[in-house]
């Protein structure tokens, strides 16, 4: 009898990157297992399918009142489909829904949690929580995952620093890294002839460096024509307004949210791309996804100056460095790449060397599928670090 998995998030997009394009459609094209997709996004139900792999995606409908509709009715929702389906596996992406989790766990599913972030610490900056819950908070959730960590069959970690919060034996630890083939575009701008361009793609937040990005451009010369290319999302939604009051808006291009293939269109016409995250403790011990894709497409990279990143960057040597809090340093290193670009082209080969060789999915998915295999073989879990 065919084994039946089930992926689930109530937060993130049905065509989250690491959760359907990587996790899902790497299980699906095993084909030993049949895999569906269960979101609570409004959407509705339908079918992804890519290179002849189909997976069912099952909508249980986007609740009302905001955060609170969805963390009530929304884990609900998900409990109620996830157990109809009787999954042989259920592997769910939310911290919020730890609870439902342990729920499916005691109702005989076997349950995987999938920890993208550093979910306590990052609720220390939440900018829509007020001050005074958030350390609360955050010892509540720290609290949710102590007791999941004791029920779960396994954890599944983004990256070796929040992998340490886990049990060791239950904890196989699956990066982010991007598909070798997904970000470089056939058709990429040969990079000499490339437009004096920049980009960041991702979530556009103070935290994310969006006012210095914008702010770098003031220091660079006018006639040099420098664009800033943005794609993703503001947050909160009034950011947008306020940037635009700055006085070199003018040099931004915003796309506004994009699909994968226009990701990857992107970052083959522009010299490098910007990671200038704010120094705070989520930030700095994560591993940027973003980096690893600008890497992928080839290009040089200017990032912040944290040790971790830093070990990357210069082992790799494909970008620079720079103060994420210092306008005018993350000016002078894209002038330095446009002043450059024989040795800027040269970074964004090492980086994707620096893919090919390390930092790609291909390398994280045997890891994901060794643990299936322990899961629904009922071998037991060794963890695979």
């Amino acid at each position: 009898m065919q084994k039946t998995i089930v992926h689930l998030t109530t937060v993130h997009p049905r065509n989250d990157a690491r959760i359907l394009l990587k996790q899902v459609l790497t299980l699906a094209q095993a084909k030993q297992w049949s895999t569906t997709l269960v979101v609570a996004d409004g959407k509705g139900a339908a079918v992804h399918e890519r290179d002849g792999i189909t997976v069912p995606i099952r909508d249980v409908g986007r609740p009302p009142w905001g955060r609170l509709g969805r963390a009530i009715l929304g884990t609900w929702r998900a409990f109620r489909e996830v157990h109809r389906l009787q999954a042989d596996v259920v592997h769910f992406h939310d911290p919020e829904l730890i609870p439902v989790g342990i729920l499916l766990r005691l109702l005989g599913h076997k349950v995987t949690y999938d920890v993208h972030e550093d979910a306590p610490r990052q609720i220390l900056s939440k900018h829509w929580l007020p001050r005074i819950l958030r350390h609360p908070t955050a010892w509540i959730l720290s609290l949710l995952e102590w007791v999941g960590a004791k029920v779960f069959d396994a954890i599944v970690p983004a990256t070796p620093k929040i992998a340490e919060r886990f049990p060791p034996n239950k904890t196989v630890i699956v990066q982010n890294f991007p598909v070798l083939a997904e970000l470089a575009a056939p058709d990429n701008v040969f990079y000499p002839r490339r437009p004096p361009a920049f980009v960041y793609v991702g979530g556009i937040s103070v935290l994310r460096g969006a006012w210095e990005m914008v702010q770098s451009l003031e220091y660079l010369h006018e006639a040099t024509n420098v664009r800033l290319e943005l794609a993703g999302y503001f947050s909160p939604a009034g950011l947008e307004a306020e940037l635009q009051s700055l006085p070199r808006w003018v040099a931004v291009k915003f796309h506004g949210y994009v699909s994968r293939s226009q990701v990857a269109e992107l970052l083959g016409g522009v010299r490098a791309g910007l990671v200038v995250l704010h120094p705070t403790p989520n930030h700095s011990d994560a591993y940027p996804v973003k980096m690893f894709e600008y890497m992928a497409a080839g290009l040089p990279v200017i990032a912040s100056d944290f040790p971790l990143w830093r070990d990357i960057i210069e082992d790799a040597g494909c970008g620079l460095l720079v103060n994420p809090l210092d306008p005018k340093a993350i000016a002078v290193a894209m002038q330095w790449l446009l002043d450059h670009p024989e040795e800027a082209e040269n970074m964004g080969r090492r980086g994707r060397r620096a893919v090919e060789r390390t930092y790609n999915w291909e390398r994280e998915s045997i890891k994901l599928l060794a643990l299936y295999d322990r899961l629904l073989g009922e071998k037991q879990l060794v963890a695979a670090r």
